[in-house]
């Protein structure tokens, strides 16, 4: 069936992709950290809760991708949920984390971190786009506690999975503990 007076969509994958602009960027690295939280749901049904908390996060790694070019949809009750969310796994994995580790482990924690550096990723994104609008700082702030949210949730799989964590001693920078 030819379709006559209006663009047939099934030919145009993201409609501002030929922009110059820097939103588009962010916009595509949002997407693919979203779509890297989305693997990683698929390997947490064996923690209903995990499972869980990454759903709402892949909402909310949709919400901060049209939080640019459109409407902001990312709050302060938003951003406080997400440290609840830091919280909560921190003082699972409190004694695991006094040390900078090699992101390793079972699937499901490499997924996470997989999804800790999309997030990083995404935060290079928008730093990119701040240089050429205002962009709200707390989206920053969202997106660099969510890249953090990440790497304790994959030191919370390797704990329950009985995976150990494997310390990093880094060459290059000396650590002052």
């Amino acid at each position: 069936m030819k379709i006559v007076g209006k663009k047939d969509l099934r030919y145009i994958c993201y409609p501002y992709m030929r922009e110059s602009v820097s939103t588009v960027d962010y916009e595509i690295q949002t997407d693919a950290l979203c779509t890297r939280i989305g693997l990683a749901a698929s390997y947490t049904t064996q923690h209903p809760k995990l499972h869980q908390h990454l759903l709402y996060l892949a909402e909310m790694v949709y919400h901060a991708n049209g939080s640019v070019r459109g409407n902001i949809a990312i709050t302060d009750e938003d951003l406080n949920r997400l440290s609840d969310l830091y919280d909560e796994y921190v003082i699972e994995v409190e004694d695991e984390i006094k040390t900078f580790l090699l992101p390793q482990g079972g699937t499901t924690a490499c997924m996470l971190h997989m999804c800790r550096s999309e997030a990083k990723k995404s935060v290079r994104a928008l730093h990119k786009v701040s240089v050429e609008t205002k962009v709200p700082n707390i989206l920053f702030k969202y997106l660099h506690l969510l890249a953090n949210v990440f790497f304790v949730m994959a030191v919370y799989v390797n704990k329950v999975e009985e995976v150990k964590e494997i310390p990093f001693i880094s060459k290059s920078y000396e650590v002052k503990n």
